[in-house]
């Protein structure tokens, strides 16, 4: 019997990402965000989560992807990896999936750059492949 995870997923654009439920503490509309002085370009600012102060990631920068196209408000899936959390800034939120452990690959040899390192994996969905990041790549400083 093969077991099962369920991933939180959302979207850059096209790309179908995703991440453990375990490790998502919440998903948010766009909070007002502080600036944080001489932060490197990823990091978007702090944002205040009722009384904690989170770190949002401007996730498309993490991956080096061109801005998003229109004025779409983005979205805070606010991740957990040991204490502290971090805000992921995607453009849309995706389903809740679960899939078998099975089904999982290793990343395709076409994913380079960064990618390469914050992608743990795929799955192979109907009419798409799942990018499963990896959460502490991700959001480990700096962030360049």
């Amino acid at each position: 019997m093969s077991t099962t995870t369920q991933f939180c997923t959302f979207f850059l654009g096209d790309l179908l990402l995703g991440v453990e439920v375990l490790k998502v503490q919440e998903v948010i509309r766009l909070q007002s965000m502080t600036k944080v002085p001489l932060a490197p370009p990823t990091v978007r600012g702090l944002i205040n989560l009722r009384g904690q102060i989170v770190l949002a990631v401007d996730l498309r920068q993490r991956l080096e992807l061109p801005p998003a196209v229109g004025g779409a408000d983005l979205m805070n899936v606010v991740v957990r990896d040991g204490e502290s959390a971090v805000s992921l800034l995607v453009d849309d939120i995706g389903d809740v999936l679960e899939l078998s452990a099975d089904r999982f690959e290793p990343p395709p040899d076409t994913l380079t750059g960064v990618a390469r390192e914050l992608v743990r994996g795929v799955y192979q969905l109907k009419d798409r492949l799942l990018l499963i990041l990896d959460i502490q790549q991700t959001t480990t400083l700096p962030l360049r």
